[in-house]
């Protein structure tokens, strides 16, 4: 994934006797701020000059504009006159971040106040944050925003491919095409689930003798039983995985959801290969950028999964709420095979994840057979979360917690007791069962490795969408961003 962009444009004092002098505190406090963002990874641009006039507000922000920045930072270590920032808004890229260094002989902070102020009393939407940037906590904050920023601005314009439609009732994968593109500028292609398999039964089966190969010579097992998981199934699986890239390629997809149930699973073949395959960031054909595909077309989840990606540049886990174990305070997340394979070891490496991968036949749900990706999702703090839907509005899901290992023999008493031919996740989450389950609005789950709740909160901010985080008790935006309880 491309590295973000990132603009920054500093300001200050409208008078030039005082602009003269504190010119070169604003440009030091500035080059602090880049250094420290590309040290981060990120392509940084700064204004040519800082602004100190309404003509440089207009010609620098348009500047930015034209570099395809996806987010800017407003700089403030000396006071400016709060009217450069909002001429500056009607041109920066937005989100747009106000940050105040610690320079206390100067009035930074009063100057960054002042125009949060301005940008505040004519609806312009901007974060805040103050202190030192070499501040590990202060830093934090600064990349919370501008990565929500990015993910916002990479969504637009993306086309989400719904092949299929809806999979089995379920109301909460349908996505409404306007809401869509109001709400997150996103367009979505309507495609027919039998492109598939007329694709998938074009294509040779020389084409997939290595993708088989592949699986035996990394370590995964195949358990064929010679009906409902053959090796000619597989291939068919592995055909299906290579039509729906094709689509993806023809159609120029962003990110995808196959309906599966109960045409595909019926009367062709399972799409958990192809799903695993789709969300994992390589094929025996080597590294690919994993590309997000939500099983039974749930849009929704394939929208948070998407988000997901943007932030994290790694595969996103799709599951079930499948069962709670109050002995051990774990939950169970668990679905048809829809789990990237990545989730075994958490690598890139098909040679650490494959050899803790087993591909069982399918159970009874799908008669047309084909392989279920089974696997137990190694440990670690995650987040996990879900955009949905209350009476025509997105609000989001916001669930932090960790995946938990136990030892092998209760891993394979854990895993039989819902359906051992399918992926797992034991998920330890901090808000109590009750709590969650009497407010959580989905039969799915998502998410990632790592702690992604304060970029979540504020992608959900600049979307214009509530985030309820569930973290010991339902917390709000508020609450999280402001570090209260």
């Amino acid at each position: 994934m491309r590295a973000p962009k990132v603009g920054i444009l500093s300001f200050s004092d409208g008078r030039e006797h005082v602009h003269r002098q504190v010119v070169g505190i604003v440009e030091g406090f500035q080059e602090r701020l880049a250094n420290r963002l590309r040290e981060a990874g990120w392509t940084v641009v700064t204004g040519r000059e800082v602004v100190w006039t309404v003509d440089l507000a207009r010609s620098e922000a348009r500047y930015l504009a034209a570099q395809g920045v996806e987010a800017t930072v407003f700089n403030y270590a000396v006071w400016a006159w709060p009217h450069f920032s909002a001429v500056a808004a009607n041109f920066a890229p937005a989100p747009i971040l106000l940050f105040s260094n610690v320079n206390p002989q100067y009035p930074g902070l009063v100057a960054m106040l002042a125009a949060a102020g301005s940008l505040d009393q004519v609806g312009v939407f901007c974060g805040r944050v103050s202190g030192d940037v070499g501040d590990e906590a202060v830093f934090r904050k600064v990349m919370a925003f501008l990565r929500a920023a990015a993910v916002k601005n990479r969504l637009r314009g993306e086309v989400y491919g719904l092949i299929g439609g809806r999979s089995m009732g379920m109301y909460t994968a349908v996505p409404a095409l306007d809401q869509w593109r109001r709400d997150f500028g996103i367009d979505i292609e309507h495609i027919d689930q039998f492109e598939i398999v007329r694709r998938a039964e074009a294509i040779p089966d020389s084409r997939v003798e290595d993708g088989i190969r592949w699986w035996e010579r990394y370590g995964a097992t195949i358990h064929y039983d010679g009906r409902k998981l053959t090796p000619e199934l597989l291939r068919r699986q592995l055909k299906a995985y290579l039509a729906v890239r094709g689509l993806v390629d023809e159609w120029r997809l962003d990110f995808c959801g196959i309906k599966g149930q109960p045409e595909l699973t019926n009367h062709f073949a399972t799409m958990d290969v192809p799903e695993a395959l789709l969300n994992d960031p390589y094929d025996w054909e080597g590294p690919h950028e994993p590309i997000v595909c939500a099983t039974e077309a749930d849009s929704d989840g394939a929208l948070t999964m998407e988000v997901f990606k943007h932030l994290s540049g790694t595969p996103v886990l799709f599951a079930d709420v499948r069962h709670y174990d109050a002995e051990d305070d774990v939950w169970d997340l668990c679905n048809s095979g829809q789990h990237a394979t990545y989730f075994a070891a958490r690598s890139f490496d098909p040679a650490d994840n494959l050899p803790r991968v087993h591909l069982y036949p399918a159970i009874l749900y799908f008669p047309a057979g084909g392989a279920s990706v089974m696997h137990v999702a190694a440990p670690g703090p995650v987040t996990l979360a879900r955009l949905a839907r209350r009476n025509g509005r997105y609000w989001m899901a916001i669930v932090p917690g960790e995946f938990v290992e136990f030892p092998a023999e209760v891993t394979e008493w854990k895993v039989k007791a819902t359906t051992p031919e399918w992926p797992h996740a034991f998920a330890r989450f901090r808000v109590p069962p009750d709590v969650f389950l009497s407010e959580y609005d989905s039969n799915h789950i998502h998410g990632v490795y790592g702690d992604w709740v304060p970029e979540l909160v504020w992608f959900s901010r600049m979307c214009g969408i509530e985030a309820r985080v569930f973290d010991g008790r339902v917390r709000s935006a508020d609450e999280v961003l402001s570090g209260a309880g």
